[in-house]
């Protein structure tokens, strides 16, 4: 692999501009790059629950989206670039139906927290919305393919149920909406 990002401080940045993958320059507060900032948000987010001491199969089904969080900042840092596939999102249904099985249902909305693990995954979950919004968003200036929506609006439902998990793995409930 050759040396892609040998200067990290180009200072082309400074008049609040950034370069797209394709060459062009956007402003910073555009809706392309904030999508790009909230999907890189979310996969830090990620990272920081990755490194939490986690069950093998949370993790095994966390670790792959880092990738293709990295695939959509692909998609939106080059216009009309499509790289994400179909089987992502199908990858998130399977991981979705294995988890959900584990719980028992829902009869009452559920506060984040829990374990220092369920909690992360729950500020992954926020920010995951975020990051879907700030994609619909960009998809009304510049139409985009369905699957980087699809995908993080799996992923934010996966993250809620894998909190959930971490919660019951560790024996600590989850915290129940008081109406009162």
């Amino acid at each position: 692999m050759s040396t892609r990002l040998s200067i990290i401080a180009t200072r082309t940045g400074d008049d609040g501009s950034t370069g797209l993958g394709d060459g062009t320059r956007v402003q910073k507060d555009s809706a392309r790059v904030q999508a790009m900032g909230d999907v890189d948000e979310l996969n830090s987010c990620l990272g920081l629950l990755l490194a939490d001491t986690l069950p093998a199969d949370i993790h095994a089904a966390i670790a792959p989206t880092q990738h293709v969080l990295f695939d959509l900042g692909s998609e939106l840092a080059v216009p009309g670039y499509f790289l994400m596939k179909a089987e992502q999102v199908v990858f998130l249904d399977e991981q979705i139906t294995t988890f959900n099985a584990r719980l028992e249902p829902l009869k009452e909305f559920i506060l984040p927290g829990g374990t220092h693990a369920a909690s992360l995954a729950h500020v992954a979950r926020s920010v995951c919305r975020r990051a879907e919004r700030s994609v619909v968003a960009l998809h009304h200036e510049t139409p985009m393919g369905p699957l980087p929506q699809q995908y993080l609006n799996r992923l934010s439902d996966l993250l809620f149920i894998l909190a959930r998990c971490l919660n019951k793995a560790a024996s600590h409930p989850d915290s129940l909406w008081r109406r009162d």
